[in-house]
């Protein structure tokens, strides 16, 4: 079946007007969605600056809540070792706490230290004692001499204070040759090493 001149040109026209009403079409689609886009971004940044505007809340309400706890820890600790001034059968003369010190690139804080004529316990204090806790007071007790060279000639004795402590971290600690040193209702129980 042929087409006659006419009809081609017939439809050919009548594709042009349905070619310019799909690009019409499809202009107000790309309007429309470009503006929902646009909508939804908006909405979505919003939502996000929320979002992150409570996480910062958050972060803010549980530092300073962990914040607190460790000062209680660290409060409770230097309270009692301030009355006894003992760390198991060693007797001290002096307590400090929050000793800082920065020499040869080396920086450490130090919570609690007790000292006398001869010997210096370097304590650190954790609400709950971690594995990783036990390797930093190691950490510590080494660098203390280097950081300190006063008192190079004194023997320091490690120890770690919490006042929850698994079995296994007061294992670790007094293997290593460190003092366990847990909160036992309102007093101080302390495990020395061998």
């Amino acid at each position: 079946m042929e087409m006659t001149n006419e009809e081609l040109k017939a439809l050919v026209a009548s594709l042009s007007i349905a070619q310019k009403e799909t690009d019409k079409q499809l202009k107000e689609t790309d309007r429309f969605l470009s503006a929902k886009f646009a909508e939804t971004d908006r909405f979505l940044s919003a939502k996000f600056f929320e979002t992150d505007r409570k996480l910062n809340k958050l972060g803010k309400l549980y530092g300073n809540m962990s914040n607190n706890n460790g000062e209680i820890a660290e409060e409770f600790f230097y309270t009692s070792f301030s009355k006894t001034r003992t760390l198991g059968a060693l007797h001290y003369d002096d307590i400090g706490r929050n000793w800082e010190k920065e020499r040869d690139g080396i920086e450490e804080e130090y919570d609690i230290i007790m000292t006398n004529g001869n010997a210096i316990a370097v304590i650190e204090v954790k609400v709950k004692a971690h594995p990783e806790d036990v390797i930093s007071l190691g950490k510590k007790v080494e660098n203390f001499k280097k950081l300190f060279p006063i008192y190079k000639d004194y023997t320091i004795y490690g120890g770690l204070a919490s006042l929850t402590m698994s079995k296994d971290v007061k294992s670790e600690l007094l293997k290593k040759g460190l003092y366990a040193i847990k909160q036992k209702g309102d007093h101080v129980e302390v495990a020395s090493p061998k």
